[in-house]
Formats: structure tokens, C-alpha cells, sequence
């Protein structure tokens, strides 16, 4: 008779599917990108943006969740929404401008790698109802939307380089912020609506079909002002760690020192209580 400890050990195979569907989106923005074909590539990172959406869901929904696919996701989030964004927007605009260039890229990649790495830490404290900082898939929605938008109405990227450079810096730094987003996560999406709310619903999908590369560039540009907007609104008096920063109490490797040297006092007491 088998034990739990003999069990073959496997990957959970529908979820990590839908990760893999969006690290190949990712992946082909990347070569889409490097052929010149940037409406294609800005596209790939919105679909992507779709499958990450739906493999957590469907991990939850199915009891598939296992410690494999969140590493999984978030190393598929990197390339996706930190690595592939930041080379569409460097070959489409901002190769042109040197080492401010591709300055510019690196920050929107590190400030994406810091903010997955700070939300996976953050995973068991932080509000469910607000993001700390602007999440990796809006702003790679922000840097690939404009790439779609100029390429759309046939801007050529060198003539927006300055101000590609100016909004993929300010993606970046947006991502390592303490500014709150709403997260949407306190939507009873299960719960009956009107009516009137399913004809808005539809008024959306027509809305958006109409000039999507302009409607998504719009959406995402205006949800990444809402963090610093609703930061300021909610603060007697804005302070750097309103901004920037942890305090001592909320910093993870803080907690983790803090336990580390309580756990040591308390056996040098015990010992010294024994030796008495």
C-alpha cells in the first residue's frame, strides 16, 4: 500500500499551461519586435496579460496551486511583462537615444523584478484590496500600449524617443512605489447585477473595439496616475514612506532578523536559567 511519501511527485499540468501560453507571448513580442513588426509584438504582450490572468484562477478554481506553478508564474512574469516590454520599447524608440536608451529599459526590468520579488514576500501580510506599488502587468500594458498607439497612427518612434524614455523610467519607478492601486480583488464577481450593468459591460467591449491600441493605452495610463492620485487623497500629510521605502516593522528581511535574535535570546535564557 502506497504512503503519501511514496506518491510520484508531477507538476500540476492545466494551470502551468496557461503560463507557459503566456511566457510564449512574451517571448514571440520579443522576436516580433526585433523584425519591426511592433503592432504584433505590442499585441502578444496584452494576450500574455490574458493567460496570467487566467492560470492563477484556474490553479484556485481546480485545487491545482502548488509552490511549482507560483515560482513558475512569477519567473514567466519577468520575461513577459518586465524583459519583453522594455525591448519592444528599446528597438521601437528608444535605441536611438544611446545610453539613456537603454538606461531607460533597465529600470523598467529591475523595477519589475524588485516588485514581483517584494510582492512574493508580501504574499501573507499585504491588503488584498490594494497593490503596493504599480503591478508588473499594468505597466508593461502602459510601455506596450504606447509602442501600439504611435505605431497605430504611424509615429515614428525616433521622433518620441524622449518621452518613451520619460514614460518607461516613470513605469519602472511607479512599480517600486508604496502608492496603492485597487486590486479589484474585493469584486464579487459571483454576485447577481442589473441589468443596466451588463448593457455597460457591453458599451465597454464596443468602446474598446473601436481604437483599442488608443482605449488600452488610455485605460492603463490613467490606472497607473490613480496610485499616486489615491495615495495623496488618503493622507493627512504625505510622507517618504507614503512614497518610497519600508518601515522597519513591515520589511521582510527585518522580521526575519527579528525572529532569528528573539529565538536566539530566548535559548541563551533558558540555558542560563538551567545553569542556575
Amino acid at each position: 500500500m502506497a504512503t503519501d511519501s511514496n506518491k510520484r511527485r508531477g507538476i500540476y499540468l492545466l494551470p502551468n499551461l496557461f503560463t507557459t501560453a503566456g511566457l510564449f507571448s512574451g517571448f514571440y513580442a520579443i522576436v516580433a519586435s526585433m523584425n519591426e513588426r511592433y503592432i504584433e509584438a505590442a499585441v502578444a504582450i496584452f494576450i500574455a496579460m490574458v493567460f496570467d490572468g487566467i492560470d492563477g484562477r484556474v490553479a484556485r478554481m481546480t485545487n491545482t496551486e502548488s509552490d511549482f506553478g507560483a515560482e513558475y508564474d512569477s519567473m514567466a512574469d519577468i520575461v513577459s511583462f518586465g524583459m519583453a516590454p522594455a525591448l519592444v520599447m528599446y528597438n521601437y524608440a528608444l535605441s536611438d537615444l544611446g545610453k539613456l536608451g537603454w538606461l531607460a529599459a533597465f529600470i523598467f526590468v529591475a523595477g519589475g523584478a524588485l516588485r514581483l520579488a517584494r510582492f512574493n514576500t508580501n504574499l501573507g501580510t499585504a491588503d488584498k484590496r490594494y497593490f503596493q506599488g504599480l503591478a508588473i502587468p499594468s505597466a508593461a500594458a502602459v510601455v506596450s500600449g504606447l509602442v501600439w498607439v504611435g505605431t497605430e497612427y504611424g509615429i515614428d518612434g525616433s521622433d518620441m524617443g524622449s518621452f518613451a524614455a520619460l514614460v518607461t523610467i516613470c513605469a519602472g519607478l511607479l512599480m517600486v512605489t508604496n502608492f496603492r492601486y485597487h486590486s479589484f480583488k474585493d469584486v464579487d464577481w459571483k454576485g447577481k447585477v442589473s441589468f443596466v450593468v451588463i448593457l455597460v459591460v457591453v458599451l465597454a467591449f464596443v468602446i474598446v473595439a473601436t481604437q483599442p491600441s488608443l482605449v488600452l493605452f488610455g485605460i492603463f495610463f490613467l490606472y497607473a496616475l490613480s496610485g499616486p492620485v489615491l495615495t495623496i487623497k488618503n493622507v493627512k500629510k504625505l510622507k517618504l514612506e507614503h512614497v518610497v521605502g519600508d518601515e522597519d516593522s513591515n520589511d521582510a528581511d527585518f522580521k526575519a532578523e527579528g525572529q532569528n535574535d528573539a529565538k536566539e535570546a530566548k535559548k541563551s535564557t533558558e540555558k542560563s536559567d538551567s545553569e542556575q
